[in-house]
């Protein structure tokens, strides 16, 4: 009998590598696939990649923008999903007063050192940002994160750009989910707060596994992957 499928989705500027130290234990039980966003440059043409490659019916997981672009897989085709994690995310669409105006600048600072120094340099600039505080002199954690964001060339950072600060909102989209849900949360996500995973799991009509791992920043599956292969395997 075929084991069950397990879709995972990455977020902004990462690959399968985010999801590395996962995979031996949750491919015991499922069959599991990570998405290649390509040259995508909306949530909902991310979404519909999703759609096209994966099976009639799957287990759906998404960390930091992927769990966003699990969101309008919801919005296009929730009969197909069987369960949904949702990881270091949001669902707001990005705020048109001072504080969307302050993404917009912080995104394209980034977007402006990949195109001027290459993506390496940003990415090292980028990262300190995205780790706990007492894991920024983790040199294997921060060259892992760095050599994986080399993969992706400038044009897919700004194609990739243009899809999280053209966001949809998907409140209703949290408001119809009825579907098993693990919202998942760490301690220092200075991106993704515990309190944004908070207000997502209010919206839902039904309560939903809700795990916020402590000591641990934007990169759980990197710098946390005991924890979140527990909470994914529970929830699975």
């Amino acid at each position: 009998m075929p084991k069950p499928a397990l879709v995972l989705v990455p977020g902004l500027m990462c690959n399968e590598d985010v999801w590395e130290p996962l995979l031996g234990e949750l491919a015991r039980t499922h069959h599991c696939t990570v998405v290649d966003h390509g040259q995508a440059d909306s949530l909902s043409a991310m979404a519909r990649n999703v759609l096209r490659h994966a099976p009639s019916t799957f287990s759906l997981a998404g960390h930091s923008m992927g769990g966003r672009v699990a969101l309008e897989v919801l919005r296009q085709a929730p009969a197909r999903v069987e369960r949904v994690a949702l990881m270091n995310t949001g669902y707001l669409a990005r705020d048109s007063a001072q504080a969307g105006q302050r993404e917009m600048q912080v995104r394209y600072e980034l977007l402006k050192l990949a195109m001027d120094e290459g993506v390496e340099t940003m990415a090292r600039q980028w990262v300190a940002g995205m780790v706990a505080p007492s894991r920024l002199q983790d040199l294997d954690l921060i060259e892992r994160i760095v050599d994986m964001f080399k993969t992706k060339s400038v044009d897919i950072f700004k194609h990739q750009i243009a899809a999280l600060l053209n966001r949809p909102d998907a409140t209703q989209v949290l408001k119809n989910l009825k579907h098993p849900t693990l919202i998942l949360c760490t301690e220092h996500d200075h991106w993704s707060p515990v309190s944004q995973h908070q207000a997502m799991a209010d919206l839902m009509p039904q309560k939903p596994a809700f795990v916020q791992i402590m000591g641990s920043g934007h990169m759980c599956t990197l710098e946390a992957p005991i924890e979140v292969t527990k909470a994914l395997r529970d929830w699975l």
